[in-house]
């Protein structure tokens, strides 16, 4: 899995230069290193007219604001077109901006909005006042009518004329409180008026920017016109299906790249495109490891590019061969069992027929009769360690449940390819699937499910960090996703090929689990010593 031999050399030989500190002459990398993060890089091996084999270089959108840097290809637009939009587009909706943020700002809005606000303090300040006077009173309304009640009989005028009498003290203040959120309603009806104008008129001037923004996109998007390896042309807009296409579209390394070949005869051998410089705040991205093209910019735009050349195929992950991976049964009896499960064998079958042996698939064969076996939960393909099946729905469900309500406790064992700062805290990072890049997991405080992982440093050596990882939540890639994020251990699991880099396998192994029993009720735990 990865690049073709011939880019990763490629690839590596512009990280060396990178690493020296060194991006073009004049400019160095550490500006990769800033507030605005690191950025995606490619190479392109290309083969000349006279046959022998070059290499091209490029990086995402801009570079230190610039889209010339020596040393690497040009952006792909029409810079004439693009000179006679941008600077309009750019001082037009400056402009807007200027204004939106100056009325957001005003002496009259703040003071609307503090006004409204205060309001809106002491209106609730006088309910809870009013809401506790009227129940003070009912109370005392209740006791006043449980003494008449027993100081009186049933046919007694006077019993009659007191209950009444505090019947319509309850009318009172039901008309008392009619009352308050009458004059409430007067006193917020011109106060609020004034202000939802004022906002209605800054939304308006938000609007605007938008649809002027919309507009000189369009007209930059117009600025690219895209060529296949056949010499046919389309204009950029064209390729994305009627949909507008999305911002920096066009400016991806592997676009360029494959822009400049075909302009100047290149015959393109082998792209890789790998990020260098500080993570995004998502996480998602190492420095120095490959990614393949992003699917929301390059999806429409590259296959449109490579036709007319013979594309290899993708070189998909492709497990190692899974029957000589031995499933050790460490305890079994009629409800459930209890492997250790090793690296490279998958929890569960794959759609492809290639990818049918799973620990599910093993266990199935070997209890043919039972209504399950159910895996309970799951471990990745790369991570090895403690799996827990049951042998029957009921069993399933019980476990479940205690897996849901976090009864179940998980230690596992990992080793680190950095070295991580602290010895032990949680990891509260919220993650979600990135849908450029699936199956990997980012950093989302907004759409992402709440994720918590308690980790311990056991040991450092040579650079790395073997730590001990305590799952809270049950995410996709979680511990392996924590790791690797700058707020989290600040560094991947050795061997993580989707988050790191790939080694001899995935260091990360469950060695430690423990549950109670669903049917004997007894409190279990079992230990895997991990292979590493």
């Amino acid at each position: 899995m990865g690049p073709h031999a011939l880019a990763r050399q490629a690839a590596e030989s512009l990280k060396a230069t990178l690493r020296d500190g060194v991006i073009a002459p004049g400019l160095s990398s550490h500006i990769l290193e800033g507030p605005d993060g690191g950025k995606m890089f490619g190479v392109l091996v290309v083969r000349q007219r006279d046959g022998r084999l070059g290499v091209l270089r490029a990086f995402s959108a801009m570079l230190a604001g610039r889209w010339d840097v020596p040393g690497f290809v040009p952006p792909l637009f029409d810079r004439e077109a693009r000179a006679r939009v941008e600077p309009v587009a750019e001082t037009t909706v400056k402009a807007l901006l200027a204004r939106a943020q100056a009325l957001g700002t005003s002496e009259e809005l703040l003071r609307l909005r503090a006004d409204d606000e205060a309001r809106q303090a002491n209106e609730a300040t006088e309910r809870e006042a009013l809401r506790q006077r009227h129940e003070d009173r009912r109370r005392q309304r209740h006791a006043r009518r449980a003494e008449v009640r027993a100081a009186t009989t049933p046919t007694d005028p006077v019993r009659a004329e007191a209950l009444h009498a505090l019947d319509q003290e309850s009318r009172g203040d039901k008309a008392e409180k009619r009352r308050w959120e009458e004059a409430q309603q007067e006193a917020r009806r011109d106060l609020i008026s004034r202000r939802a104008k004022a906002e209605r008129r800054l939304e308006a001037l938000d609007r605007l920017r938008s649809i002027v923004s919309r507009g000189f996109m369009k007209q930059i998007h117009d600025t690219y016109a895209i060529t296949n390896a056949r010499g046919e042309t389309r204009p950029l807009r064209a390729l994305y299906g009627g949909a507008e296409p999305p911002s920096g579209a066009g400016d991806c390394a592997g676009a360029k790249l494959l822009a400049h070949a075909f302009a100047h005869g290149l015959q393109p051998v082998a792209l890789a495109e790998f990020w260098w410089g500080t993570p995004p705040d998502s996480g998602g991205r190492i420095r120095g490891a490959f990614y393949p093209a992003c699917r929301d910019k390059c999806r429409p735009l590259l296959p449109f590019m490579l036709e007319g050349l013979e594309v290899s195929a993708p070189r998909l992950f492709v497990p190692p061969p899974s029957p000589m991976l031995a499933l050790s049964i460490v305890f079994e009896d009629e409800w459930l069992v209890v492997i250790d499960k090793p690296c490279g064998l998958l929890s569960v079958p794959g759609r492809d027929a290639a990818l049918a042996d799973s620990v599910l698939t093993r266990l199935r064969a070997r209890h043919p009769r039972s209504t399950g076996p159910l895996l309970v939960h799951r471990l990745d393909l790369d991570t090895s360690g403690l799996i827990l099946a049951a042998l029957d729905a009921r069993t399933h469900a019980s476990l479940q449940r205690q897996f849901l309500h976090r009864f179940v406790e998980k230690r596992y064992v990992a080793i680190i390819d950095g070295l991580v700062r602290g010895e032990s805290g949680p990891i509260t990072l919220p993650l979600r699937v990135d849908l450029n890049d699936r199956p990997r997991q980012i950093v989302d405080p907004l759409h992402g499910k709440p994720a918590v992982t308690d980790w311990k440093v056991l040991h450092r050596e040579a650079g790395r960090t073997r730590v001990a990882l305590y799952p809270r939540t049950g995410r996709t890639h979680q511990l392996r996703a924590h790791a690797a994020h700058p707020q989290g251990l600040g560094a991947p699991i050795l061997g993580d090929r989707l988050y790191g880099h790939a080694d001899s396998r995935l260091f990360l192994h469950a060695e430690i689990l423990s549950f109670e029993h669903p049917v004997t009720g007894r409190r279990m735990s079992f230990t895997s010593a991990a292979p590493f």
